[in-house]
């Protein structure tokens, strides 16, 4: 395995059929193997070297080629060299490697190098009527081989083109088919929950509301003097306050959106999430860049159910963000969609959690029940958008929703 990746077999094809015209060619001088020799290290190098892969190189080793077949043929009688035919090497070699003007220029150059020893030749040579019809016929060889191993080259590129688009267009579609599929399980399982929760929600309301009864009885009944009674009275109605908030946001979950659709000044939605975000208590010590594209229409939304969307993805990243920690709320125009982006610096998300942040019930926080960011993706589903998330941990976090124009 070592060997074969410092030999391949055209490597061994090379050698092999140069050492043979090496020994067994009109001419076996040292100088003839020499050029030989050179001709087959070129032709090596050439697949090795990757200057030798771009446009300008292709030509150098072209030229390279040129001249050693050029000094082989003149070693060897010249115009009369029975080693005419290596002239195909750099041939085919710039054919394949070079476009139609590099093949043209090269196609020009090599029977021009061969014609060439008719000037060596000096007032004294004389050319028959079979002499040059066998020029001719050289001449005419080289350029035919050129143009068809150029066309045959190109058509094996173009071909190689448009497998890399197809494959390109197959991988668009996998990623593509996967998204569909990620939402589509997010959808189902959105779906089962949504009707546990609300079940569950109606169940507890009853008890919760006796409770709740109970503790105010029990408050204006018991004696005054009875602190302690008091006091765990108000924890109760406290803390059935608390389930039944919860319990209201299980079923904000669990019903199906009552969606109003109406033209909307998208940025003047972000303007009041940002605006209710600063009015947060305790306060949010972070600051908040406004990068807005002003080429965005009206859009058809419900603003009050995006303005939540909003509110509750920048709640997040200012929770997520240190000190004075930067939060870009961005937008810009894709086609037939507008881009939404909340941008922070913050701690980030583990991989192993980005599929599941848009489930119920699922939360890396010492508080809360997790229902924020799915309650968030069934309002852009609804809208009929998308919403995706991009995170590094320790790098900050992107929460993109794309919202359709019309």
């Amino acid at each position: 395995m070592r060997v074969a990746r410092y030999i391949r077999l055209h490597d061994l094809v090379w050698i092999g059929s140069l050492t043979v015209l090496a020994i067994f060619g009109p001419d076996r001088s040292e100088e003839s193997v020499t050029f030989i020799a050179g001709l087959c290290i070129i032709q090596i190098l050439e697949q090795r070297i990757d200057f030798f892969q771009t446009y300008r190189g292709a030509l150098t080793a072209f030229l390279i080629k040129l001249v050693l077949c050029y000094l082989l043929l003149g070693w060897t009688d010249g115009i009369q060299s029975s080693y005419f035919w290596v002239l195909l090497l750099p041939v085919i070699s710039a054919a394949t490697a070079l476009d139609l003007l590099g093949t043209t220029i090269a196609i020009v150059l090599a029977p021009g190098a061969y014609l060439s020893f008719l000037l060596f030749l000096g007032n004294t040579w004389t050319v028959n009527p079979d002499q040059r019809a066998e020029l001719v016929l050289r001449v005419t060889m080289l350029l035919i081989v050129g143009f068809l191993a150029n066309q045959l080259a190109a058509s094996r590129r173009e071909q190689t083109l448009k497998y890399q688009v197809a494959a390109e267009q197959l991988a668009d579609a996998n990623r593509t088919l996967k998204e569909a599929e990620a939402a589509m399980r997010r959808s189902e399982r959105l779906a089962a929950l949504g009707q546990m929760s609300a079940g569950l929600a109606h169940e507890l309301r009853n008890p919760l509301g006796t409770m709740k009864a109970s503790a105010e009885m029990l408050v204006k009944n018991v004696e005054p003097t009875n602190e302690l009674a008091r006091e765990m009275a108000g924890f109760i109605s406290t803390e059935v306050d608390r389930t039944n908030s919860l319990i209201t946001r299980f079923l904000d979950f669990a019903r199906p959106l009552a969606v109003r659709l109406a033209p909307t000044e998208l940025h003047e939605i972000l303007d009041r999430a940002v605006a209710d975000l600063e009015r947060h208590q305790p306060p949010l010590d972070v600051v908040i860049y406004k990068n807005y594209a002003p080429e965005i229409p009206p859009i058809p939304l419900d603003a009050e159910l995006m303005e939540r969307v909003i509110y509750n993805l920048l709640l997040n990243a200012a929770q997520a963000s240190p000190p004075q920690g930067p939060i870009t709320l961005k937008t810009r125009l894709l086609d037939d969609m507008a881009e939404i982006a909340v941008i922070d610096r913050g701690t980030g998300i583990d991989p192993k959690h980005q599929e599941s942040i848009f489930n119920p019930f699922f939360t890396t926080k010492s508080s809360g029940v997790g229902l924020g960011l799915a309650i968030v993706s069934k309002i852009v589903d609804e809208h009929g958008g998308k919403i995706s998330v991009e995170s590094e941990p320790g790098s900050g976090t992107i929460f993109r929703i794309h919202l359709k124009l019309a």
